[in-house]
């Protein structure tokens, strides 16, 4: 069986046109596998990027997280404990007290510690009245104050002379979280 010219014009037409289908149809497919690849490599690429960069900035993050970890020591030793505010007031009154003892100043009285509350911390704030026979033993005590730890923040100071004798008053506050706390004795006292 011999193929005609004719019919073999019509098998080649149907060849190219079979062709062109499947470049048409086969181009786009090919073409979204190469820019998903692409994709993909870039994406890889990039990964291998951060990482590096991470690796690089090790010692960085490092250096942060014992600043941070310096800070967070550094901030909790600033700051009043106890397990209810009665407590914390107690122990914001004996540190006042001592550094005033400390200072050479004699403590005339203390006025009932009044907390403020608000979010997760409270402020407690204590007024103490004092008397001492020497300036300079003020300064200490302020010094002192300055030093403590946990941290008195003094918010009023006055001090008068009257003969020989200075007679003052002082203010401070100090600061604890009020998570933990037994709420009672909250602020509205």
């Amino acid at each position: 069986m011999e193929i005609s010219s004719r019919e073999k014009n019509i098998l080649i037409l149907a060849g190219v046109v079979a062709l062109i289908f499947l470049v048409t149809n086969l181009s786009p497919r090919i073409a979204g596998l190469y820019n998903e690849r692409q994709n993909n490599v870039e994406n890889i690429q990039l990964e291998i990027a951060r990482e590096l960069r991470l690796i690089e900035e090790i010692d960085s993050w490092r250096e942060r997280r014992v600043s941070v970890e310096e800070s967070q020591a550094l901030f909790e030793s600033q700051i009043f404990n106890g397990d209810t505010i009665p407590v914390v007031e107690a122990n914001i009154q004996r540190e006042l007290s001592l550094k005033a003892r400390e200072s050479g100043i004699v403590v005339n009285s203390t006025r009932l510690a009044e907390s403020i509350a608000s979010d997760s911390w409270f402020m407690i704030s204590q007024e103490m009245s004092f008397r001492t026979n020497d300036a300079s033993n003020t300064v200490t005590f302020l010094q002192k104050l300055r030093e403590s730890e946990p941290r008195l923040r003094v918010t009023e100071f006055s001090i008068n002379r009257s003969r020989n004798q200075y007679n003052g008053s002082i203010t401070v506050v100090g600061f604890s979280r009020s998570a933990g706390l037994s709420a009672q004795f909250s602020s509205s006292r």
